[in-house]
């Protein structure tokens, strides 16, 4: 399996670990000791402390960029159009998505945290806008 196989797995067991640890452990704590019910934590209504709300974006922030990923990891791997670089640009999405996502649940929000969030979600897009470039260039050099 290559490096960047092994990222999209990475990428949904993170996505998995901060739904258990940074939304489930809290929900659950609260079910379990009789302070909230199941049916307790509505979908569109706020509720929480702030660091549960944090988590609770940086697991749909998750859930809603590893189709993204996946599927250009998955279309090259499918295509076998892989370029040499795949594997550092892999490491880099994976890397920077755990810090972003670590920031997003462990630090308040100010002005440095969401600055410094938003540089690891931007070298992210970066990373995959290149692995992109590279799959359609190596696309484009094998039919033409």
């Amino acid at each position: 399996m290559t490096t960047a196989l092994w990222t999209v797995i990475a990428f949904a067991a993170w996505t998995l670990f901060v739904l258990m640890v940074g939304v489930g452990v809290h929900r659950w704590r609260l079910i379990l000791s009789r302070q909230a019910g199941l049916a307790d934590f509505p979908g569109d209504t706020p509720h929480g402390s702030t660091a549960y709300r944090r988590a609770t974006r940086a697991h749909a922030n998750c859930v809603e960029n590893l189709p993204v990923y996946a599927g250009i990891v998955l279309s090259a791997e499918t295509a076998h159009l892989i370029p040499d670089h795949m594997g550092a640009l892999a490491l880099t999405v994976i890397v920077c998505r755990v810090v972003q996502s670590s920031i997003h649940m462990l630090l308040p929000e100010t002005d440095l945290t969401v600055g410094v969030r938003f540089s690891f979600f931007c070298a992210q897009i970066a990373a995959m806008m290149w692995m992109i470039a590279a799959i359609a260039s190596l696309a484009i050099a094998r039919t033409g």
